[in-house]
């Protein structure tokens, strides 16, 4: 048995995880929550991660009830992400990797999300919809890569769905996603927004500048924030399933894997539902502790590169803001 420990830091989420082979021992996570109408910004962010990182790894030791002389291999987020939160995690992965001894692995974040939504729930070879606040992809694999069959062209559904809830001035406790999700519950009216699929990609930029635009307006009206919220929810899902049942199609698939933060979102999981069933498809989706990033899915990502290939090599333990998710070689799948 093989023990693993990985360091995820690319945004606001602090993640520090720990698995035995397919078994996860701990799962600790801390977020950088900003002032309401605030975003997170790359300095700000780093900070808290140094802040709180140690503590976050003993108190994953603690969990696991292991020691770091326990651990076999350390993994941690290469990218994508942001530069300077990025850099903390992978100083601390280094650090140990070198106080230890151990061999180090370098992981992309995408893939982690992918192979730790796959192990959970134990789909085999899922159409993915991968949803964050830093990306929106439409993946399938193929020939050892995860091929990206669309995407946004600007912004990430994520984004998106922050800017608003910014607009709003809603709490960034525990997320704006959460927040917007919670009051379109409330929603009745459906404002008409932009609908923007471009072949296999959307655009959500044009959108936000729409609201931006408008968002005055309707609220003398007879719109409130609540419609608000239940409105840009009910276009931007839509645009997300529409492009994932065109990609099933494509590749013949009877399975989809909702991956990343929004992918907790319970109305997007119910939309995506609704067109699974229509098609004899089966949805397969997590809740926030592995949905929302986590150290335990660069741990997954990690251990499956480490037994294929071996470890990464100390020159190329380094982090990569643009990462991109059909880059990485997926030994490990035939």
């Amino acid at each position: 048995m093989v023990i693993a420990i990985g360091f995820e830091g690319s945004a606001n989420k602090l993640g520090v995880g720990i698995i035995r082979d397919e078994h996860v021992l701990s799962n600790v996570r801390r977020t950088y929550i900003t002032p309401p109408g605030i975003g997170f910004l790359p300095r700000e962010t780093a900070q808290h991660h140094r802040k709180h990182i140690l503590h976050l790894l003993q108190k994953a030791l603690d969990n696991a009830k292991i020691s770091l002389k326990d651990v076999d291999v350390i993994c941690y987020t290469k990218g994508p992400g942001m530069g300077a939160p990025l850099t903390v995690a992978a100083l601390v992965a280094r650090t140990v990797a070198q106080l230890y001894n151990k061999p180090m692995i370098a992981v992309n974040h995408c893939i982690g999300h992918i192979e730790m939504g796959r192990l959970i729930t134990g789909t085999e070879n899922p159409t993915v919809l991968y949803v964050s606040g830093g990306n929106t992809q439409i993946i399938a694999y193929s020939r050892q890569r995860y091929r990206i069959f669309g995407e946004t062209i600007d912004i990430a559904v994520g984004n998106c769905l922050d800017r608003f809830a910014r607009l709003l001035k809603l709490s960034n406790n525990p997320s704006p996603g959460y927040n917007i999700e919670q009051l379109a519950k409330k929603g009745k009216k459906l404002v008409p927004l932009p609908y923007v699929v471009k072949g296999m990609d959307v655009s959500f930029s044009g959108i936000l500048s729409f609201i931006e635009t408008h968002y005055d307006e309707w609220l003398r009206t007879d719109f409130t924030c609540e419609d608000l919220c239940f409105s840009l929810q009910e276009t931007v899902f839509a645009m997300l399933i529409e492009i994932t049942e065109r990609a099933m199609a494509h590749v013949g698939s009877n399975e989809v894997l909702i991956v990343g933060g929004v992918g907790c979102n319970e109305r997007l999981q119910k939309m995506m539902d609704v067109m699974c069933k229509e098609r004899n498809a089966i949805l397969y989706a997590t809740d926030e502790r592995f949905c929302i990033d986590n150290g335990v899915m660069i741990a997954v990502a990690g251990l499956l590169e480490y037994k294929c290939k071996g470890s990464t090599p100390w020159s190329q333990t380094t982090c990569v803001q643009r990462f991109r998710t059909d880059s990485v070689h997926v030994s490990w799948r035939k």
